[in-house]
């Protein structure tokens, strides 16, 4: 018998708000079942969770983690998942170190500045 969840059990496990579990349920990130106004939540749900929660660690958009868990697929050892996975995550480094040269050029330009107020300062 596959083991359900209630939305407390996840946000509880995941530290997480029950209003972040409903609004990935409002992007139609999670699909959880009902019994009256109950949700139950599945293991899928609860590993798109995962992913989900692991792809904004990562810096991925929502969008990008909904592509993720569409591609989820055991039966085929996730091939596909595992491949575009690797993709957006070198996008994700290539961009972060894009902003790392970034950040250095303006610290430079910040320490070029200052040692030009402190000069004048002097004057």
């Amino acid at each position: 018998m596959n083991k359900t969840y209630s939305i407390s059990d996840l946000a509880k496990e995941f530290a997480i708000t029950t209003r972040t579990i409903r609004f990935y349920e409002a992007e139609g990130l999670l699909c959880p079942q009902r019994n009256g106004q109950t949700r139950i939540y599945a293991d899928h749900d609860r590993v798109s969770l995962k992913l989900i929660l692991r792809g904004k660690r990562l810096g991925f958009s929502l969008a990008e983690s909904k592509e993720l868990i569409e591609l989820y697929d055991p039966q085929s050892g996730n091939t596909r998942q595992l491949q575009t996975l690797l993709t957006k995550i070198q996008e994700r480094r290539d961009a972060l170190n894009e902003q790392l040269k970034d950040i250095q050029a303006m610290q430079l330009e910040l320490n070029q500045a200052e040692q030009r107020c402190r000069e004048a300062s002097k004057k």
